[in-house]
């Protein structure tokens, strides 16, 4: 049966109807239409646009595709009803069209360097071998792969690049030879510059970026997602290693401390900005709404640009149309204006998936 939606159309901002046949939207009135929803600020369904359901609480790779159901389910039900997974130990293509399940933009394994990141997570190869791992993992996804472009190097007791910056630059080009973009984790400054100036699609974290190389992520269009909560938790990380490597704890701090001001220039200058917890490992998953409100309470960021940054601007990123015509009927309802107040996002009063009502 089609559904009919009535509600304040955002980022439109006017009262709007419209209808959900099947998967997809139509304003085109639909005779016997169930009425879902008759009231509030509809919005697309939300993103989180680093998020692993290939990982389990603790860090250790799921080990079964229910596994990766509940974590998505966890997701979905707080609102989020598109995922890219920024990299997953375990393969699960079977749920990318899985009706109950949000959607999916996946990368492969992640590449990393030899012993220099989480354990059993990512496919580990010396630089020799990055560009062909690159292109294998290129078709383990559905559009991503995911580069380590930093970790601690223990022989100098700080984060340092995973390989050369010849390397690292061809692991970008390998990506988009192989028709698929590129995302970076990255948290040092020496890493980020390379892999801004290789041409990578997105940096993930971005702790290490300086004001130069904000511009020109903004001349090249390069996407921001900064994953606040995640940064949150560089004190941690810092204790448990000051005893044996008292610069990285100091390094970790001093990234964590100025990693606002570094997303309020990255906002300010353009930068194109989307909404990721890194939920999987030690980040719980169903935290979007919380990262949106760091977003606007520490960088700054006013909430309709964090709703489309959540929102309708993340799911024209990863190629998932939003509420228009012939668009995917994926929403997300709040009784009242977040706009007025972000903090509404926490608890949605209708989620419809696929054209479904889930909540």
């Amino acid at each position: 049966m089609a559904l009919h939606v009535r509600g304040v159309l955002l980022p439109d901002d006017e009262v709007r109807d419209l209808w959900l046949v099947g998967d997809r939207v139509t304003f085109t009135p639909v005779s016997g239409a169930e009425t879902v929803v008759d009231g509030g600020f509809v919005l697309p369904g939300l993103v989180d646009a680093h998020c692993h359901i290939g990982i389990a609480r603790g860090g250790a790779p799921i080990t079964s595709l229910d596994q990766a159901r509940e974590l998505a389910h966890i997701d979905r039900d707080a609102g989020v009803l598109a995922i890219r997974d920024a990299g997953s130990p375990y393969p699960y293509p079977e749920l990318d069209e899985e009706p109950d399940l949000p959607r999916l933009a996946r990368a492969g394994r992640h590449v990393a360097p030899p012993k220099r990141y989480l354990r059993d997570i990512g496919v580990e190869v010396d630089a020799t071998e990055v560009a062909a791992t690159v292109a294998a993992q290129a078709r383990a996804g559905n559009g991503w792969v995911k580069l380590v472009g930093d970790w601690i190097d223990r022989g100098v007791g700080d984060l340092a690049p995973a390989w050369d910056a010849d390397t690292l630059t061809a692991a970008v080009q390998a990506a988009h030879a192989a028709g698929v973009r590129a995302a970076v984790h990255t948290f040092s400054e020496s890493a980020v510059e390379i892999m801004v100036r290789a041409g990578v699609d997105s940096v993930e974290h971005g702790t290490g970026l300086s004001l130069d190389l904000i511009d020109e992520m903004a001349r090249r269009g390069t996407a921001l997602i900064p994953t606040m909560i995640n940064i949150a938790t560089f004190g941690g990380i810092a204790e448990q290693a000051r005893g044996k490597f008292p610069g990285y704890a100091e390094h970790m701090l001093a990234l964590r401390d100025g990693f606002p001001e570094v997303v309020r220039a990255a906002y300010e200058a353009g930068v194109p900005i989307y909404v990721g917890t890194d939920a999987g490992g030690g980040i719980d998953h169903g935290l979007a709404a919380e990262e949106m409100l760091l977003l606007h309470e520490q960088a700054g960021m006013a909430p309709i640009d964090v709703l489309a940054a959540a929102s309708w601007g993340a799911r024209q990123w990863l190629g998932f149309p939003g509420l228009v015509e012939g668009g995917l009927a994926d929403l997300t309802v709040y009784p009242e204006d977040p706009r007025r107040d972000l903090r509404v996002v926490r608890a949605p009063s209708r989620t419809i998936l696929r054209g479904q009502v889930v909540r």
